[in-house]
């Protein structure tokens, strides 16, 4: 195995629990410094550290819209915003930033294969909420109407940011 895919692999659970542990605990700036940190290493390992920006940018702006519509529906509710409770909280942006390092590295195997990247999306969303909130950094309102709106939205966030990342792939030689 690439030891490339296991560090990108070992450094998003990181930065995902910095993130999550983070805002339950009333620091959500500890995600998002930590994600600044793995975002440069991901950089400095990129053939085109252009490309994977712009990716970075384009998911900041999908990711954060479909984010704070949650918010705006109260279908989720933050801990720690970092900010104004009415915008989409900072470590949850560092959480799409994060999501930026395995698009076109550990996830790049799935690029192609947009059923699995569906089911993928549609169930992995939704499970990376419900960890959240048994950590203590969401809650997840509506029940099950909450569940049924992150299961289709990843559904169709993922193959879109998987597309979108085989036209700003960074690792392509």
């Amino acid at each position: 195995m690439d030891p490339r895919l296991v560090v990108n692999f070992v450094l998003f659970q990181i930065g995902w629990f910095a993130c999550v542990l983070g805002a339950a605990k009333q620091m959500p700036w500890l995600g998002f410094a930590t994600v600044i940190a793995i975002f440069f290493w991901h950089l400095s390992q990129a053939k085109k550290a252009k490309k994977e920006l712009q990716l970075l940018l384009i998911t900041l702006i999908i990711g954060g819209t479909f984010d704070q519509i949650m918010l705006n529906q109260q279908l989720v509710s933050y801990q720690a915003h970092g900010w104004t409770n009415t915008i989409v909280p900072v470590w949850i942006l560092a959480l799409w930033a994060e999501f930026v390092t395995v698009l076109n590295v550990s996830l790049r195997w799935m690029k192609g294969r947009w059923l699995i990247a569906i089911l993928f999306g549609a169930i992995g969303g939704p499970l990376a909420y419900m960890g959240a909130e048994k950590l203590g950094a969401v809650t997840l309102n509506h029940l099950p109407v909450s569940y049924i709106v992150l299961g289709l939205g990843w559904a169709i966030l993922t193959p879109l940011l998987l597309k979108l990342s085989q036209k700003f792939d960074g690792f392509a030689d």
